[in-house]
């Protein structure tokens, strides 16, 4: 996919300079399941996530200005209404904008590996953020990873389940793919090359 040009408008900066959760029935104009994607990339997660599930309401964070307002340009096209994008990093703005125990589910695409070991620090999935989002999803709710690198895949399944989360497989296990979830762009990509995926879908003890 060619990158996409800069649109104008910035995304979803009233949500991201919020200091406390809003009310997302009003945001939305309709209730239901609440859920949030780290780093929507350039958006075909997002996208086709929420044409086959309208009853969502989807909260997708990307901090790369022009894949944000692509993403949700695109989304507007296609009329979705289920759809929020804001172009903000989302380990500061999660904290304030979503209660405790809010989440029905937490979706995470193929985070940057950050190849450096002085930018390890920089990967999303650290200790305390996991932490965090185990608290702010709902008792049962669900923690979607995917990455196409393994000892990142290794390392973040580890930081998550000792934050808490439960693996239904077994510690330290790996997921097989589902023909019922919806891949990214990248995946559909490894998908057709036979690339190996490193997938786990963990739940919030109920």
């Amino acid at each position: 996919m060619a990158r996409p040009r800069l649109l104008p408008d910035p995304v979803g900066l009233h949500l991201a300079a919020l200091e406390s959760p809003p009310d997302w029935d009003m945001e939305f104009g309709f209730s239901g399941p609440l859920e949030l994607e780290i780093g929507s990339g350039a958006g075909g997660h997002a996208l086709e996530y929420c044409r086959r599930h309208p009853e969502v309401r989807f909260v997708a964070f990307e901090w790369r200005k022009k894949y944000a307002r692509d993403t949700l340009d695109r989304g507007n096209k296609m009329g979705l209404r289920n759809l929020r994008v804001l172009e903000a990093d989302a380990r500061f703005v999660v904290p304030r904008i979503f209660a405790s125990g809010s989440l029905d589910a937490v979706h995470l695409q193929f985070p940057d590996p950050w190849w450096k070991r002085s930018h390890f620090k920089r990967a999303v999935i650290q200790p305390e953020f996991a932490k965090l989002l185990l608290d702010r999803l709902k008792p049962g709710g669900l923690f979607d990873m995917r990455t196409d690198v393994q000892d990142r895949g290794v390392s973040m399944l580890a930081i998550l389940e000792d934050a808490g989360f439960l693996n239904p497989l077994g510690k330290g296990v790996f997921h097989p793919y589902d023909p019922e979830e919806v891949p990214s762009t990248r995946e559909r990509r490894y998908l057709a090359s036979g690339e190996p995926v490193y997938r786990a879908r963990l739940r919030k003890p109920a």
